[in-house]
């Protein structure tokens, strides 16, 4: 095992911890990618060499420097690739790091009994395909004839499905930086149901982000929405931007695209989060010329109200949906 999944279980509240929470992984091993929010993959490849131990031990190393410094238990999963490592990370728990073998057969029987769900990038829609006609596991999967996947999600798809199904793992960690994203929250004091309550907590977070993305001089390339609800289940969506951004309206009609596709119907919403990820430099990102005066009003009056915020504080200026509530 050469690749670690860790999970760290970090409350909203704390989800601005995980840099430094990366920074403690990349003592062991500077190949390592975050997944944003609570997550990251380390290839320990070049670390088990030079600390002289594998990686299970190495991940016990780190949860206990996790617990040390941070306060913060994680749970773990090892496996030969990115991949299993992560299939590997729904088996763990807190303190006990489910680690898959490195041998072929070994890597068949750990996945035989998985539902296909398992297999990261497999969605709903895929799954209930496959289940329909009796492929509900891994290992009906991988059973399967290869021209029969691909008849039915597609031949990329199918290709891929009947390679991760017998244990093929052809990804890798792609260091990245987590600082490459920005996220905000917006709980609710009581779960809410009300759907306007919903889409001014929406505009609250796309006004926040903005205002943060142009203090950076950055625009994002990608928005990703969560909402959570009263049974501790969540929803995430993403959509990746016409162009990229810091303008606030835009991030605003994004998150309302993906609030509104989501089709709730009275759901208990206990919060919803924004998350801007891709951040590039304002000044090497392209922006779409317009002969709308419009648009450029609005955004001189966004550098206005940037400047106002700065000196008079964040409820300086806000747009009038939002200004009845609470500070």
């Amino acid at each position: 095992m050469t690749i670690l999944c860790v999970r760290f279980q970090l409350p909203p509240a704390r989800e601005a911890d995980l840099p430094r929470l990366i920074g403690m992984l990349e003592e062991f091993t500077p190949v390592v990618q975050a997944l944003p929010p609570d997550g990251a993959l380390a290839d320990l490849r070049g670390a088990e060499r030079y600390f002289g131990r594998d990686a299970v031990e190495l991940a016990s190393l780190i949860r206990v420097r996790s617990l040390a410094l941070y306060g913060v238990d994680c749970v773990i999963g090892a496996g030969p690739g990115p991949m299993l490592a992560r299939v590997a990370l729904r088996d763990a728990v807190p303190g006990v790091t489910c680690a898959v073998p490195e041998e072929q057969d070994a890597i068949a029987e750990f996945l035989a009994d998985k539902p296909v769900a398992a297999l990261p990038g497999v969605g709903a829609a895929t799954a209930r395909t496959l289940g329909d006609y009796g492929l509900d596991t891994l290992g009906r999967v991988a059973a399967a004839p290869l021209s029969t996947l691909q008849r039915l999600v597609g031949a990329k798809a199918g290709r891929e499905l009947h390679e991760k199904a017998n244990g093929v793992d052809r990804g890798r960690v792609v260091p990245n930086a987590v600082s490459r994203s920005l996220a905000t929250e917006r709980p609710f004091v009581r779960d809410e149901l009300d759907s306007d309550r919903h889409r001014r907590a929406l505009l609250s977070a796309a006004e926040e982000i903005g205002a943060r993305l142009r203090a950076l001089e950055k625009v994002c390339r990608t928005l990703t929405l969560t909402v959570r609800y009263a049974d501790r289940s969540a929803t995430t969506r993403s959509r990746t931007l016409a162009e990229p951004t810091a303008h606030s309206p835009d991030l605003a009609r994004a998150a309302y695209g993906m609030y509104e596709a989501l089709g709730l119907q009275r759901a208990r919403v206990r919060a919803i989060a924004l998350r801007a990820e891709g951040l590039d430099p304002a000044d090497q990102a392209s922006h779409q010329l317009t002969f709308d005066p419009v648009d450029e009003k609005v955004r001189r009056i966004e550098e206005v109200a940037d400047r106002a915020r700065a000196k008079f504080g964040p409820r300086a200026v806000m747009p009038g949906g939002l200004a009845g509530l609470a500070a």
